[in-house]
């Protein structure tokens, strides 16, 4: 699939097992909304597969662009500091994927619309 796109929903991990559920939910989700773009879930810490090892299944794919998407409410030190160091690491080992590092999900207005949604019912 020349030019194919993917996405990683990134979390931080835990040793719950159960944590990672509405994750994998959501890449369900995307996958049956867009069955034609790989989707993997990766983390921090805690969990795998971690981000170097989900960017190289979705590359062995066939994915050339890969977005990012950090699963947290807010841009904190892990997503301010810790993941665009990441990311660069994954640019230098794969110089022919372009990697689109997006804003936490919690940051995008659409989803703070939802959350007061759901708190007010």
């Amino acid at each position: 699939m020349p030019g194919s796109r993917a996405i990683i929903l990134f979390g931080h991990g835990s040793r719950d097992v159960r944590w990672r559920e509405p994750m994998e939910r959501l890449a369900g989700r995307i996958r049956s909304q867009a069955p034609q773009v790989p989707v993997a879930c990766a983390y921090l810490e805690l969990t795998t597969p971690d981000l170097p090892s989900a960017a190289a299944s979705l590359i062995a794919q066939g994915a050339v662009r890969i977005r990012v998407l950090p699963m947290f409410l807010g841009m904190g030190k892990h997503v301010r500091e810790d993941l665009p160091l990441l990311v660069q690491a994954l640019q230098s080992a794969h110089p022919g994927v372009e990697f689109e590092l997006q804003a936490a999900v919690g940051e995008d207005e659409r989803l703070i619309a939802a959350m007061a949604q759901i708190a007010l019912e």
